[in-house]
């Protein structure tokens, strides 16, 4: 199986993707992840406003495999979670990079993004 992995998203080396779009950054598991944790089936989200760390663990996603910790791959505010999740968390497996993304922070400081590996450096992971 091929692993998807996009050129306009920064990565992780736990398996997270970051999308910066100004001030703000979404955040959302890998393919390589989600394909690990087989059936996802159920997410636990921060609440809106929750400060985060780059290393904290702001979600957890729980597959029929196991349970895992989300790790933030850089440092902000909580400002959108995505609800659809809720009754719907197999959309991470179906589409982590669309759909099945986690979490929208404000980005605290974006010198961390230059931290965070590029595509060609994740595929070599």
């Amino acid at each position: 199986m091929t692993n998807e992995v996009r050129d306009n998203l920064k990565y992780t080396r736990t398996h997270e993707w970051v999308k910066l779009t100004g001030a703000k950054a979404k955040i959302g598991i890998t393919d390589h992840a989600q394909e690990e944790l087989t059936d996802i089936v159920f997410v636990a989200l921060p609440t809106i406003g929750k400060e985060i760390k780059k290393g904290g663990e702001p979600c957890v996603v729980e597959s029929v495999k196991s349970v895992s910790e989300v790790y933030a791959p850089i440092s902000g505010k909580v400002v959108a979670v995505n609800t659809k999740l809720d009754d719907a968390p197999e959309i991470i497996n179906s589409s982590p990079y669309d759909d099945g993304w986690l979490v929208e922070i404000e980005v605290k400081d974006k010198a961390e993004v230059n931290t965070l590996l590029d595509a060609a450096a994740y595929k070599k992971l």
